[in-house]
């Protein structure tokens, strides 16, 4: 694989992880970071680039689809993974997109009502899914590198005309808050789902290509990508707290992103990010319906109203989601990701680390590790922490909502140890 080939699909991770409702988490983490930006922006890429990108590592192993993440614990059990997922998928984050929509784009110009917004702007996506549009394919390659340009603008005059004064923290444990604020990314959640299409991809360009060539390219590509995310989010999170004095401290997450661009780059500037940003949400939106309503053709034999009534369930759900703001959705959204996002980052964990130490059994007891130790978290997340604070107050990380880690990691050592000595 040359270069060429290399830095095309690094570009088509990046776009594929660079979704525009991501672009609004940075900025306000910044903001309310202070001096500890620094701190903050290690736990966000944590889990917002890192976990992502040891997913795209995973796949680039597997070479199969987001059903062989979760395989070793059982079938049944991954097919329930995938579901889960994907109703998450088209539960919460697409509708965000419709959200994100709204306040950047719709509002400032028109005083019409977020339900409105959701109705049209999912009569459309409906429109494209069931008609499979290449459009959108045509229209992608211009809009990341749009919206990239105007954020390096922003994030540059941010950086070199500011005074480098950032204020205090308003965080009380910022590497954590950084860690759980990546997880509203979804991009974890992303690398296990796009991670597919990525290989059927190159499959389709090449399919003479090796194993080793094909993992070679996009181990090469997942590291490029990651290194990407890495330098736009850090710089975000950065200029986000330079401006900690400039907004309300109560401003929302679009509102603080669209004032700080208007701030450095005026107000032309700003109405440019705002229409990039709802192209590149629309995109995101039918990739996500078309990539569930696929998965359910798939599991009831290819069938065409299987397809039809997914788009249509997804789209509604759009609709129901969509006209609430972002900061409720990303409320609403903590206890589902809190439950599964542990579960995603030790498959993708399990899939990275070579497979003498990661055996069916293995696979087993630390994902149900994983999985009951996450329950604590979740609760917490539903305002039932008190009712179990005589349990938790025995498990290590618990106060960080990170209960589930040492547990997992705990049992990883010990059951693959065991599995060896067996052999």
């Amino acid at each position: 694989m040359n270069r060429k080939t290399i830095a095309i699909t690094a570009f088509a991770l990046f776009s594929l992880f660079f979704g525009a409702g991501n672009l609004i988490l940075p900025p306000q983490l910044g903001f309310k970071s202070g001096d500890l930006w620094w701190l903050v922006a290690f736990g966000f890429c944590l889990s917002a680039v890192l976990i992502p990108i040891l997913g795209i590592l995973a796949h680039a192993k597997l070479q199969g689809t987001m059903f062989d993440f979760a395989k070793k614990v059982s079938p049944t059990f991954s097919v329930v993974y995938c579901y889960i997922v994907y109703a998450i998928s088209i539960s919460l984050p697409s509708p965000r997109t419709a959200s994100v929509t709204h306040e950047m784009a719709i509002q400032p110009l028109w005083n019409s009502s977020s339900l409105v917004t959701s109705i049209v702007y999912f009569a459309l996506v409906y429109i494209f899914v069931v008609n499979r549009s290449k459009i959108l394919d045509v229209v992608g390659k211009f809009l990341t590198p749009g919206i990239l340009l105007i954020l390096l603008l922003i994030i540059g005059t941010s950086i070199f005309t500011l005074d480098f004064d950032f204020g205090t923290t308003a965080f009380k444990s910022p590497f954590t808050h950084g860690i759980l604020e990546g997880y509203q990314t979804f991009d974890a959640i992303g690398a296990v789902v796009v991670g597919g299409v990525i290989i059927i991809s190159i499959n389709l360009k090449d399919s003479d290509a090796s194993y080793e060539v094909k993992r070679s390219l996009i181990r090469k590509a997942g590291w490029f990508a990651g290194l990407g995310l890495f330098l736009v989010y850090t710089g975000l999170i950065i200029t986000g707290a330079l401006f900690h004095d400039s907004f309300d401290t109560e401003i929302s997450r679009t509102s603080l992103l669209s004032g700080i661009s208007i701030k450095t780059l005026g107000s032309t500037a700003n109405f440019m990010l705002s229409i990039l940003v709802s192209l590149a949400c629309f995109t995101t939106a039918v990739g996500i319906v078309t990539g569930t309503a696929d998965f359910i053709k798939g599991r009831f034999n290819d069938s065409r109203q299987a397809y039809i009534i997914t788009a249509i369930i997804g789209c509604i759900l759009g609709v129901l989601m969509g006209q609430f703001n972002v900061g409720y959705i990303i409320a609403v959204a903590l206890p589902a990701l809190m439950f599964i996002y542990p579960i995603t980052i030790v498959l993708i964990l399990l899939n990275v680390v070579p497979s003498k130490y990661a055996s069916n059994k293995v696979f087993k007891w630390v994902v149900a590790t994983t999985i009951v130790f996450s329950v604590p978290d979740f609760l917490g997340s539903i305002g039932l922490g008190e009712s179990i604070s005589g349990i938790t107050q025995w498990i290590p990380l618990s106060q960080f909502h990170m209960g589930w880690v040492l547990p997992a990691f705990a049992v990883f050592v010990l059951v693959s140890f065991s599995s060896l000595k067996e052999k």
